[in-house]
């Protein structure tokens, strides 16, 4: 990114409005085309509702969408069965102008644990593809099993989305974690890819949009929004590669990474479905969903308060980048001290599984190459933030929790572990285990391992997988066992990737450390 003034940004075409700050013009529309050609969402489930969305957008590549410059009416519905026969919950919504047209209504009222479908429907009777949502258990509720998917990291132009086509059939899932990277901001390649991003690499709001009407404009990644609530959350790529806190990696001002974030939050916000409370501005976006007395999820924020990355600077070469070892201090943050400490009341609980969802690698973890007698540790993950890490351990052991299961994405590959107690003993005995799950289609088709990783899990004593294919992981939980099944892509580079499970991981609630199935 080259370096910009305020007065650059402007003639760059950075408009950005306060999110709902528009004159509220209020106007019927009549549509001569599919107003929901990005589909439709549902997230956060609740015990009475969840979220549902959808974006108006019959053009979704002009810089309006397609759409009159005014509010426009939609109303939605919400039913017990897929034919809407008996509808529970109706009403009206508004598509805002200021807001892309986008529509999030938080519905309540609804009965716990059970399946619902909804639609949205605008002037001329035109009614959006139909979704389906289930609820969250009662609070306090017996639960007897809990099916999650987590996944992320889907880079449009290395990959087809076609593993969204499987979790879209995967049978009984209650919710999808999406840990982030939902879009990529990059321009085009200029070596062959199987995709092309629209457009340059995203700054303004106006491009940001853009990007996210292409992705959502896929078909594969519109059913599995439509076959689950996504629990969604953010990494680096929805902004900037490798931002944090008030940084970019490139090196310019903090007033100016400011305007190019507060554009790409907004669209996010316009374009996933989470509630008010994660409206950028108006809120936070970590939060705490219970599935009765069998889960407590805790959805991390990494990014937004995370101190500057060490070692990274505009400029630096891949080798020096590697051979840097963070010197850490104590003031330095993860998540920001508000959050630590929300995230250490939340861990006092009486669920049976606590899990910590969140966007980057956990676990003490060494990415020398084959051969390399000097270790490799991550800057952009945990491992370059040990102290802030050590604080949440200790905190886990303080409460004598044997029960935290982590969940992270990122490295573009699947990596199950155990979190060592003592970091430096880390083959010892385990205070948590992460599964970090790979990604959609980042990184193409790949294989058993990236080059130069074959002798990896040599220097890893605590990882007990490592795989370099696309796909996802599926956790199905009880009372006594949380089994992690590892799904990987055969190929990703053209469509009709089929999918298998290639390994499968059980841990005890009261011996934390995964264990093969």
């Amino acid at each position: 990114m080259p370096q910009f003034d305020r007065r650059n940004l402007v003639k760059a075409g950075f408009s950005l409005p306060l999110l709902g700050s528009a004159p509220r013009l209020l106007a019927r529309a009549t549509f001569t085309r599919d107003p929901f050609t990005l589909g439709v969402a549902s997230g956060d489930p609740l015990p009475d509702g969840f979220v549902i969305w959808t974006r108006l957008a019959p053009e979704p590549q002009t810089p309006d969408g397609g759409m009159p410059p005014h509010d426009v009416a939609v109303r939605w519905e919400v039913a017990e069965d897929p034919g809407f026969q008996k509808i529970v919950r109706a009403g009206p919504a508004m598509a805002e102008a200021a807001l892309a047209h986008s529509v999030h209504v938080e519905i309540d009222g609804l009965r716990p644990h059970r399946p619902y479908w909804y639609r949205f429907l605008v002037t001329g009777a035109r009614s959006s593809p139909v979704g389906t949502a289930r609820t969250a258990p009662a609070a306090g509720a017996s639960l007897d099993r809990l099916r999650l998917a987590m996944l992320g990291c889907q880079d449009f132009e290395t990959g087809f989305f076609t593993a969204y086509a499987h979790v879209a059939r995967e049978p009984d899932l209650d919710a999808v974690f999406h840990y982030g990277d939902y879009i990529y901001e990059m321009a085009p390649r200029t070596e062959p890819s199987p995709r092309k991003h629209l457009g340059a690499e995203t700054y303004t709001l106006d491009q940001y949009r853009r990007r996210y009407a292409q992705y959502k404009a896929d078909p594969n990644l519109q059913a599995a929004h439509a076959a689950v609530a996504f629990i969604m959350s953010f990494d680096d790529h929805e902004i900037d590669d490798n931002w944090a806190g008030e940084f970019d990696k490139d090196g310019n001002r903090p007033d100016v990474f400011a305007l190019r974030k507060a554009a790409a939050m907004q669209a996010w916000y316009e374009h996933v479905p989470v509630r008010r409370a994660q409206r950028p501005g108006a809120g936070v976006a970590y939060r705490r969903l219970d599935y009765g007395n069998l889960v407590r999820m805790h959805v991390l924020d990494t990014r937004s308060f995370r101190s500057d990355q060490l070692c990274e600077h505009p400029g630096i070469g891949r080798a020096e980048l590697d051979a840097c070892i963070p010197v850490d201090r104590p003031e330095r943050t993860m998540m920001g001290a508000p959050q630590e400490s929300w995230l250490n009341r939340g861990l006092a609980n009486d669920a049976r599984w606590n899990f910590i969802a969140q966007q980057v690698l956990f676990m003490p973890y060494d990415a020398r190459k084959d051969g390399a007698s000097t270790p490799v540790i991550g800057k952009d993950n945990w491992n370059g933030y040990p102290l802030s890490r050590q604080r949440l351990v200790d905190g886990i052991a303080h409460r004598g929790l044997t029960n935290v299961v982590i969940g992270s994405g990122d490295l573009h590959q699947h990596v199950v572990g155990s979190v060592p107690r003592k970091m430096e003993d880390v083959g010892g005995p385990a205070i948590a285990t992460e599964f970090l799950a790979t990604s959609i289609s980042s990184g193409g088709t790949g294989g058993a391992h990236y080059a130069g990783e074959s002798r990896a899990l040599d220097n890893n004593p605590n990882v007990s997988l490592l795989n370099n294919q696309r796909g996802y992981q599926l956790f199905t939980v009880t009372p006594d066992r949380w089994l992690a099944e590892v799904k990987a892509m055969d190929q990703v580079d053209r469509p009709g990737g089929t999918i298998a499970t290639i390994a499968k991981f059980v841990v005890d609630p009261k011996q934390p450390g995964p264990q093969p199935a």
